[in-house]
């Protein structure tokens, strides 16, 4: 069944609430985990729910997340026929210079791609949601329904209400109102996850791109919610919406829950990543790590604690690191203490530093800086 349906990840978001972690690249190839990006977690679902034809719709700023996906061949969607398709803005008489300007403008600028498709559904998503979705499950409650549109949503609202969406659901088991950015959370929070037909797909491009309509949540959910059958599905697993530089902070902190971490490294559906070599991590005979998650390739020499360390960061002997974290290549000098803050890859803190921020206000320093 699966085969029927064609993966679309809007891979161009880039949040300017996440300030230096979104400097040298979009929101969806943020590191998160440890070892990931986020754009890892929506590919992964779809190859995991056997989607084999996925497109990624880039707009500015996406060097870095070429970098990570490659050809796709980590996710098993390098292919001759199909496979992952890096989607840059196409020309097309309503484009104006700059972003797009909503996910409707992004599908409008990429119409001649999804007229081509082979599958006869659509799964629409965001690249800059931790999840791990049963996408399997989504697809088959959808053709059990009989919707026009299923959409995705959480009755355990995480994100910031000024950039998220909420469903009100009726008796009858379907969407009845939809808010937009509301002040307050108010009803079950959209993760944005969308499954619709190609047909009815197009339609909705051609008629918002006739009325000059960029947003999908106005556009269609809101203004044809009594036209459509939207019909929920209300998932309850966990979901880590990157929103802000706290938010992120927050969002990976919670990771060093191993209840958290359950839900969201599934072992039936395994969260996929650039392939790197890297040897094991080198902990010194006068080091300390707890309730930590420390990558491969990593040495320490002085004292970790509820952090979270990337790829090839070094804690040097008498450095002490807390409630932080470290992404690859950063480098924790002797002497130096590091407390509630985001290093961003390649950092270097010099020997003897004091660095401080707060669980709700990290400290965030950008990519190559020396402190």
């Amino acid at each position: 069944m699966m085969n029927k349906l064609h993966g679309i990840i809007f891979s161009y978001l880039s949040n300017p609430d996440l300030r230096e972690l979104t400097q040298n690249r979009n929101t969806c190839s943020i590191p998160y985990g440890g070892r990931y990006r986020v754009i890892d977690f929506m590919l992964s679902n779809m190859v995991n729910a056997g989607i084999s034809d996925v497109g990624m719709i880039v707009d500015a700023n996406y060097q870095s997340l070429l970098d990570h996906v490659g050809s796709g061949k980590d996710w098993d969607l390098s292919r001759k026929h199909g496979g992952l398709r890096i989607l840059p803005p196409f020309s097309y008489s309503g484009r104006r210079e700059g972003m797009y300007r909503g996910r409707m403008d992004a599908l409008a600028g990429i119409r001649s791609y999804l007229q081509n498709i082979r599958q006869d559904h659509v799964v629409l998503a965001g690249g800059d949601l931790a999840v791990s979705l049963p996408l399997r499950d989504i697809f088959e409650a959808h053709i059990r329904n009989d919707a026009d549109i299923t959409a995705v949503c959480t009755g355990h609202p995480k994100g910031d209400p000024k950039g998220c969406d909420y469903f009100t659901i009726g008796a009858g088991g379907r969407i009845t109102d939809v808010s937009v950015h509301p002040p307050i959370a108010q009803g079950c929070e959209s993760l944005e996850v969308y499954i619709l037909s190609k047909e009815l797909l197009l339609s909705l491009v051609d008629h918002c791109a006739a009325h000059n309509i960029h947003s999908f949540s106005i556009g269609v959910l809101q203004s044809m919610v009594g036209q459509l059958k939207i019909v929920p599905y209300v998932f309850d697993g966990y979901a880590a919406r990157l929103q802000s530089v706290a938010g992120y902070f927050a969002r990976s902190m919670e990771l060093l829950d191993p209840a958290v971490r359950e839900q969201l490294f599934v072992p039936d559906r395994p969260v996929r990543t650039k392939d790197r070599s890297d040897p094991s991590t080198y902990y010194g005979p006068d080091s300390r790590s707890y309730n930590s998650l420390v990558a491969d390739g990593c040495i320490i020499e002085g004292e970790v604690e509820n952090s979270i360390l990337f790829r090839g960061v070094r804690v040097e002997k008498g450095a002490k690191v807390s409630g932080c974290v470290l992404m690859q290549g950063t480098t924790i000098q002797a002497g130096a203490v590091l407390k509630y803050a985001i290093t961003d890859k390649n950092v270097r803190v010099n020997p003897g530093r004091m660095l401080m921020g707060h669980s709700t206000y990290p400290l965030s320093i950008a990519k190559n800086e020396i402190v």
